[in-house]
């Protein structure tokens, strides 16, 4: 790759860390003063009518603006030498710098019509990174996660729409209005659940690892997923008073029990960790939906260090193993990749919720607010489950890859990846294991007083250690003894038949229906009355206009006595 154009890209990366310590304290001023930064400028006016461009800077927009730009920074430093050998890489970078831009232009945006852009921004750009790779799989794994969201684009639509009867768009100043709007919180409710892959939307996200490596760790860590998460967390108060609540609450569980079971039937490395980013999306939103928009927020965050450092040690693993990425084919990576193994032992630690890392922050204090509040018996079993599985598949994942002896490669073929990948996972690494205990005294001004019986204390302990040791167990049995020909580890693992639901039924439906379509208008009636017909009365006119022009003496008698009878019949 052209040194040239390397250095431009380092030095964008520098700048993006600059504008990320702004923002950062940016955030910190607006959290001690509690204030709000609304900016608003004419663009076009006529007569009455009039567009605005609206920009709102307050603690959340702004503390996530930050997250974005570091973790995307970071990862800019990263593809640089992770896409040194491909022909297209200019065209990667510009398409990445695209798709934080439409990020941040979502995340300060309280105007549904601006919103929509940088919603639009984010799938259109999301469909060009994800067909990077110019093959079939790409391809069909881009059309379904462009198809998926579009769904979700329809009813932010929709939504606009609807609040035209505010005579505005912005969003923020009628909350308290809009609850009553059952139809406008639905729809908004379903835009979040596409853009984040709830249930029965979750199997685009699987499919969207056909992106680059680096592409996987910005869209599973602070942009993509976390659009519709967002979204909600700004709709917070309609959220909490929609009737129809714990109907969605269900679904974000059930997304996220389904999630942690099929990684635990998974072997790709990619595919286990998009399944755990979807569980943990299913987790942040019953969180948000159950009451707690700031821990869901914070949560969103700390989600996003661990998740970006996880994708990219996962990235240096397959750049390393020449593109493998079957769990099976691994082992004794701590051996000949200590730094990289560290971080992601890290990364995975910080995902179970290990004590004093960044993930423990969030999900521990989430939990035993959960445990405190009004959750029924059904919602508490699937969240304590969920909990169990994540630690299963988090140790099972460490197990194959990490311990034991290399079960494919030779170990000449493996190197602890360049300076600049390590430089950028040592920099998440550090946030990931400090980023937690920061962020959770900058974010809460009071501490969170817990007040929990013993058993319902050592509840979630006993699943989080009983989930490590299955995890150990199943990643112990050697994979000859999985039968994973029969039906109910083929259920488990193809996310209960998901992306069948999502591609094959539907596309059989309207291949059956263009069939017919195509045999009754365009080959039946269809033709006779329209392009075909219609080019067999032309025909006929032109030919008759011919036979009128010939220069025919009787033509030319009728003709003249016509017009005299008609001129008689007129003035008399």
């Amino acid at each position: 790759m052209n040194n040239k154009f390397s250095l431009g890209f380092y030095i964008i990366s520098l700048m993006m860390i600059l504008v990320y310590f702004f923002f950062f304290f940016l955030s910190i001023y607006l959290i001690f003063v509690d204030s709000v930064f609304f900016f608003e400028w004419l663009i076009f006016s006529l007569n009455s009518g009039s567009i605005y461009m609206s920009l709102i800077f307050d603690w959340m927009s702004t503390v996530f603006m930050s997250f974005v730009l570091g973790i995307s920074s970071l990862v800019i430093c990263y593809s640089v030498e992770y896409m040194n050998n491909d022909n297209n890489v200019k065209r990667f970078n510009y398409l990445v710098f695209m798709f934080i831009m439409s990020m941040m232009f979502l995340i300060v945006s309280p105007n549904l019509v601006s919103i929509l852009l940088g919603w639009d921004g984010l799938g259109l750009v999301s469909y060009c990174l994800v067909i990077y790779y110019q093959n079939y799989k790409s391809y069909n794994a881009g059309m379904l996660t462009a198809l998926s969201n579009r769904v979700g684009d329809v009813m932010l639509l929709l939504s606009i729409a609807w609040m035209m009867n505010y005579g505005g768009w912005h969003y923020l100043f009628y909350l308290e209005n809009l609850g009553e709007l059952y139809f406008f919180v639905f729809v908004i409710f379903i835009a979040s659940f596409t853009k984040s892959a709830q249930l029965p939307f979750s199997s685009w996200l699987p499919a969207a690892m056909a992106a680059p490596t680096p592409v996987s760790a910005l869209v599973h860590s602070s942009t993509l997923v976390t659009a519709g998460v967002y979204l909600l967390i700004r709709f917070d108060f309609l959220v909490c008073n929609f009737y129809y609540v714990d109907f969605f609450i269900f679904i974000s569980l059930v997304t996220m029990v389904m999630a942690s079971i099929c990684a635990n039937f998974e072997f790709d490395l990619s595919k286990i960790i998009a399944l755990s980013t979807l569980s943990q999306l299913g987790f942040m939103m019953s969180v948000l939906m159950l009451g707690f928009s700031t821990m869901a927020f914070f949560h969103l965050l700390i989600h996003a260090l661990f998740k970006a450092l996880l994708f990219l040690c996962a990235g240096v693993v397959i750049h390393c193993m020449w593109g493998n990425q079957d769990i099976r084919f691994m082992g004794g990576l701590v051996v000949q990749m200590p730094i990289i193994s560290s971080c992601m032992n890290i990364s995975n630690l910080a995902l179970c919720g290990f004590p004093f890392l960044a993930g423990f922050y969030s999900k521990d204090l989430i939990i035993e607010s959960m445990n405190m509040s009004m959750l029924n018996f059904f919602f508490f079993f699937l969240l304590s489950i969920s909990i169990g599985l994540t630690v299963m598949y988090s140790f099972r994942l460490s197990y194959y890859s990490m311990s034991g002896n290399f079960n494919s490669f030779c170990y000449l073929s493996v190197f602890d990846g360049s300076s600049y990948m390590s430089v950028s996972n040592l920099g998440k690494g550090f946030f990931s294991v400090f980023g937690g205990s920061i962020m959770s005294w900058l974010i809460f001004k009071t501490p969170s007083v817990i007040f929990l019986p013993f058993d319902l204390s050592i509840f979630v302990l006993v699943f989080v250690l009983l989930g490590g040791w299955f995890g150990y167990e199943l990643g112990s049995f050697n994979f000859v003894y999985y039968d994973y020909n029969s039906l109910s580890s083929f259920f488990f693992g193809s996310m209960w038949f998901l992306p069948f639901f999502s591609t094959s039924f539907v596309n059989n439906i309207y291949f059956s229906f263009c069939v017919v379509y195509f045999k009754i208008l365009d080959q039946g009636w269809g033709e006779y009355f329209g392009p075909s017909g219609l080019s067999n009365l032309i025909i006929y006119l032109s030919k008759y206009n011919q036979y009128l022009q010939f220069n025919n003496f009787k033509i030319y008698m009728l003709s003249f006595f016509f017009w005299l009878l008609f001129l008689l019949f007129i003035f008399n």
